[in-house]
């Protein structure tokens, strides 16, 4: 007998947080297979990537156009070359940008709710699966496509590096910003396909939120930043910058600020105008962003451009101030929200929850539909 209990394999008891994650890589085996079976996916990557080496090419000619136009450099080849790689590398991120502030949202937005729809959710919420591993699996396996995406326009973006004026690590912070945006703005739409039942109004929903965080912020930042209290002295007071903490097109600004020479350029100007506290404040009227000379401080250090901070920023800040201030904070506040809206979307799948949110009768009439 004791030779029999010695032979029987004493299973392990897991960890409540492998027990919660266990079977995520199942969810995304089961998913991947679907999508990426048969011609179409490697055809789209294909086509991806020529689009995007055709718009770098364009991007180039305008930058070679714009600098032989105004004359600048004084025909110094090597500063030419390099505006031009950093004209190159800034177009390609912000088109970058664009393409997953869309495709990340559509890719979840019907993750959960098709399941619903087709009626199999029931069938993966028995099993042994936890509710937080199949939002997990459903996240990941609809983001993967995105990853896919931007991982293959490394190559095209890395012909900056032709022309110079950007860094390896320069490229490396652009493309964390483009993971984390990816991950949160993916984390709203499994998020509202979780909490709907119809595809088509997780999708709405999704675009609103995506459409409000993006474009609204900023919106948002301009309109406080001109109609702001004004202090005795005549400066309006700037807003604070945690209003675009999740908006990624200023944290890709941030980035391409790094990779302008002393901080001189559209960029560099752009976030001067933006991070600070809320006590520093603008000349009125507000100067434009891009324009004007260099602003000094009290010893004649430059430390900007007119469109840029306050005359009395200290003189410690110089040349370089503001590379690296946002884009961190704009990469935590994205892993932020996906993770609580990963916990909330994990909330409406199980099917033992304590808790549900009720929509208004009108809203859950027009978002949720009527059985057919």
């Amino acid at each position: 007998m004791s030779t029999i209990a010695r032979r029987i394999p004493l299973r392990r008891p897991r960890l409540p947080a492998l027990r919660a994650t266990s079977g995520i890589s199942a969810i995304i085996v089961k998913e991947l297979r679907g999508r990426m079976r048969g011609r179409r996916a490697f055809i789209v990557m294909t086509i991806h990537v020529l689009l995007l080496t055709l718009l770098a090419w364009m991007f180039q000619r305008l930058n070679e156009e714009n600098l032989s136009n105004s004359g600048q450099f004084g025909g110094e080849a090597t500063y030419a070359s390099a505006s031009v790689g950093r004209g190159i590398f800034v177009g390609l991120m912000m088109l970058q940008t664009l393409m997953v502030a869309v495709l990340a949202p559509a890719a979840t937005a019907g993750a959960i709710s098709s399941e619903r729809e087709h009626q199999t959710l029931e069938l993966l919420a028995v099993t042994p699966i936890s509710s937080l591993a199949i939002v997990l699996g459903k996240l990941l396996s609809a983001l993967a496509w995105v990853f896919v995406l931007i991982l293959a326009s490394i190559p095209v973006t890395a012909l900056v590096f032709v022309f110079g004026g950007v860094a390896p690590d320069d490229m490396l912070r652009a493309y964390v910003v483009l993971f984390a945006t990816v991950i949160g703005l993916g984390s709203v739409g499994i998020f509202f396909s979780a909490l709907t039942r119809r595809t088509g109004a997780s999708t709405g929903l999704t675009f609103v939120t995506t459409l409000v965080v993006v474009v609204g912020s900023i919106f948002l930042w301009i309109f406080l930043s001109n109609t702001s209290s004004i202090s005795s002295n005549g400066l309006r007071r700037q807003p604070s910058e945690a209003l675009l903490y999740l908006n990624p097109f200023v944290a890709q600004a941030d980035v391409a600020c790094g990779t302008e020479e002393g901080g001189f350029g559209n960029s560099c100007n752009l976030m001067s105008g933006i991070l600070g506290t809320p006590d520093q404040a603008f000349p009125l009227p507000m100067p434009a962003i891009g324009g004007g000379g260099a602003i000094t401080a009290s010893d004649g250090t430059i430390i900007g451009r007119a469109g840029g901070v306050a005359n009395d920023v200290p003189a410690a800040v110089a040349l370089d101030p503001f590379r690296d201030r946002f884009w961190p904070k704009s990469v935590i506040s994205f892993l932020v929200l996906a993770a609580v809206m990963t916990l909330l979307s994990a909330q409406f799948v199980t099917p033992t929850r304590r808790w549900r949110p009720s929509l208004p009768g009108p809203v859950r009439r027009v978002f949720r539909g009527r059985a057919a």
